[in-house]
């Protein structure tokens, strides 16, 4: 009798860990879910190519719509504004290139008053796009989060900023009006971008966010019919800028959908 009750308890210990088992087995879930977020972002871009002929480093900030699938592809449109990219040179020459002989032996403008007066130029650029990612997870317990490598294709805008210190109460008819747009050397044109880093979405979503790096590259020629330092634009070339640099992001979601998969063993 002693051997049919080993054999009795060896069965029931065998059961209960195997139902332990299959209970631990049947508890694991897919823990990616669907998602759509905004947020905001801001980012450190050094200029390449035809850009770099005229600024500087710029910033940039932005927004945008995210939608994220359960398979973790991401689907985006994005408004990024890019700011205080100063003038590449001081030099005297690099200023009469731009913007003629407005500009005086002293690197001024005269103004309304027939007297030197100092103006201040920076870089302004903005861009709409929309693309597609791919988020990578580093974890299968968690797969929310990962790497995460997207592109997006749009038009980029890029100009110099003419800044007159109080211009009611002093002008310069060299950038009156209109005048200013032909020395402002707007620019536009087709864009793409991509990006790789981290994303990381917390399990409560207050602080989410990411961070890597940005590269954009953009096509671009005059879109003002004539600029005074170059002549009509009509037949000019586009010309290859480009922009990379650091970026990071705030995750804001806005509504997620969870998605719970079973995952049986045998």
């Amino acid at each position: 009798m002693k051997k049919p009750l080993l054999l009795t308890i060896i069965f029931l210990i065998f059961i209960h860990l195997s139902s332990y088992s299959q209970e631990r087995t049947y508890g694991k879930v897919d823990t990616a879910t669907s998602m759509v977020w905004t947020g905001a972002n801001m980012a450190m871009l050094f200029p390449a190519g035809k850009l770099a002929e005229t600024f500087k480093l710029n910033a940039s900030a932005g927004t945008g719509f995210t939608y994220k699938t359960n398979a973790n592809w991401t689907w985006s449109v994005n408004f990024n504004y890019m700011f205080g990219a100063k003038l590449c040179s001081d030099s005297l020459s690099f200023y009469r290139d731009l913007f003629g002989d407005i500009i005086t032996p002293n690197g001024k403008v005269i103004d309304g008053y027939g007297v030197e007066s100092d103006v201040y130029y920076d870089g302004r650029y903005w861009t709409v796009n929309a693309g597609f990612g791919k988020i990578i997870p580093v974890s299968q317990k968690w797969r929310n989060s990962g790497i995460w490598i997207h592109t997006n294709f749009g038009f980029f805008q890029h100009k110099i900023n003419i800044n007159i210190p109080d211009p009611s109460q002093n002008t310069i008819p060299a950038y009156d009006g209109d005048y200013k747009k032909g020395y402002d050397r707007r620019s536009s044109g087709f864009c793409m971008s991509q990006f790789i880093g981290y994303l990381f979405i917390q399990k409560n979503r207050l602080l989410s966010f990411y961070a890597g790096v940005e590269i954009y590259e953009m096509w671009t020629k005059p879109d003002r019919s004539y600029v005074f330092t170059l002549g009509p634009t009509a037949d000019m070339k586009q010309e290859f800028s480009a922009l990379i640099g650091l970026k990071v992001g705030w995750v804001i979601p806005l509504h997620e959908k969870k998605k719970t998969i079973t995952l049986y063993t045998d």
